[in-house]
């Protein structure tokens, strides 16, 4: 089973076969409310760690997506585009972002395991 990472800004990462593949958490999601528009970065874009690289919008706000390390989108998800909405039911399952291949994996490691992310969240 491929392991999860989890960032301070609410974004996930799975590592498989050299590629990350990033979305929002459940409790991003839920803080967000129903989300209605989302633009996602093109193939080929590179982005620092912590670059805003993305955009949702909801029915509360707008709120910016980062990279979670540095590296270049390989693909996003275009299902999105058409249903923004299913960030909301399936936000750490098929409704990923993007992909993006890291320029160090180290990077990926270092973001935060399952149960410190639970327990930053319960911190809030």
């Amino acid at each position: 089973m491929t392991a999860t990472r989890f960032t301070k800004d609410h974004e996930w990462a799975r590592f498989d076969d050299g590629i990350a593949t990033i979305g929002i958490t459940d409790h991003a999601q839920s803080a967000l409310g129903d989300i209605v528009f989302i633009d996602l970065p093109a193939a080929g874009r590179r982005f620092a760690a912590g670059e805003a690289c993305a955009v949702i919008e909801s029915v509360k706000a707008a709120s910016d997506v980062y990279a979670p390390f540095a590296g270049t989108v390989t693909e996003n998800n275009p299902s999105l585009a058409d249903d923004p909405g299913a960030a909301n039911k399936d936000p750490e399952g098929n409704a990923w972002f993007f992909k993006l291949r890291p320029d160090n994996k180290a990077d990926f490691d270092a973001l935060l395991s399952a149960e410190d992310y639970q327990a930053f969240v319960q911190s809030l």
